[in-house]
């Protein structure tokens, strides 16, 4: 006689209702449960390496020493190279030194530069700089490292990271530009697109005005001492211009870093963008898992990720 099947098949029967009963306890106590955190910004810089981290070029950063310190200003040199020279031969020729904080604006920039510029006779010797510049609006954006958001942007086809620098780029026209985020510089013009020299600079402090992409050159970006500029008193004339000399901020001078003393340099690393840390940075910005935040947003623009700037032990470390 034949052995029956019936006894299996009522305690697979009994085994299958069994786990599908404890299956569904198990689903429900999963989904009962948060989601695992995703680590946090500061979690990613702790648990970042040498490697993630680079040091301004001396011969690219600017140190403006205020009254209340010391601003650092790194040159976007993949950018506006033109304007970068310019602004090295201003510097080492001492041009803005003694000059003065001209404008404040709120929620817009902060400007600098030579408050009798324009006036025969009065104005400030450019020296051996040059008074005008081709514009540098834009750039090729063939063979320029690119770290793009995954998130759309209104002003640009794409957007993201370029040698530490908030860029976009558009694969039609095949331009790249910097976009005006918090703490970028440009060069100030007149309506002549060729007007800016590099003698006048603002730093945007307010809301990112990306109006003013692709129509004034982006030069740089401040890595260290915005509150030393974002903090001034506004101006109480028109665009925020100062009225009188005494509102004047005093710069004492600017160098390059190159022509600092080492001892006297600031010993500062910036994070690459070009490394999957930065990537993971960017993650914990746009999902971020904090205990105040209840809903994280899932999505992030170009002008709301931070790169990292820190201090490091001595300069030639």
């Amino acid at each position: 006689m034949r052995p029956s099947n019936a006894l299996p098949a009522i305690l697979h029967s009994l085994v299958l209702f069994a786990c599908t009963a404890f299956g569904l306890e198990v689903v429900a106590t999963v989904a009962a449960e948060p989601a695992a955190k995703k680590p946090t910004m500061q979690q990613v810089i702790d648990a970042s390496r040498p490697a993630d981290w680079r040091r301004p070029d001396p011969e690219n950063t600017l140190y403006m020493e205020l009254p209340g310190g010391r601003v650092v200003i790194e040159l976007a040199t993949a950018f506006a190279p033109l304007h970068a020279e310019n602004i090295r031969t201003l510097v080492r020729q001492k041009y803005f030194d003694g000059l003065s904080i001209l404008r404040v604006q709120d929620n817009f920039v902060t400007q600098w530069g030579d408050p009798n510029a324009g006036e025969e006779g009065k104005a400030r010797s450019l020296g051996e700089a040059r008074t005008t510049l081709p514009e540098e609006f834009s750039r090729s954006a063939r063979d320029l490292p690119f770290t793009r958001l995954p998130d759309g942007d209104v002003y640009a086809a794409e957007v993201g990271f370029s040698n530490g620098f908030p860029a976009a780029r558009d694969s039609a026209t095949g331009k790249a530009w910097l976009t005006h985020c918090y703490g970028m510089v440009g060069a100030g013009r007149g309506n002549d697109a060729k007007s800016g020299s590099g003698a006048e600079l603002y730093v945007v402090i307010g809301q990112s005005p990306r109006q003013l992409d692709l129509n004034i050159a982006t030069v740089g970006r401040v890595i260290q001492g915005m509150e030393l500029l974002a903090a001034l008193p506004r101006g109480t004339g028109g665009g925020g211009f100062y009225e009188e000399a005494s509102q004047m901020l005093p710069i004492k001078s600017v160098r390059l870093a190159a022509d600092v003393d080492a001892s006297e340099r600031s010993a500062l690393e910036i994070m690459r963008t070009d490394t999957p840390t930065f990537s993971a940075l960017v993650e914990s910005r746009r999902n971020r898992s904090d205990d105040w935040y209840l809903r994280p947003a899932g999505k992030i623009e170009v002008c709301n990720v931070p790169i990292p700037v820190r201090t490091v032990a001595d300069e030639a470390g």
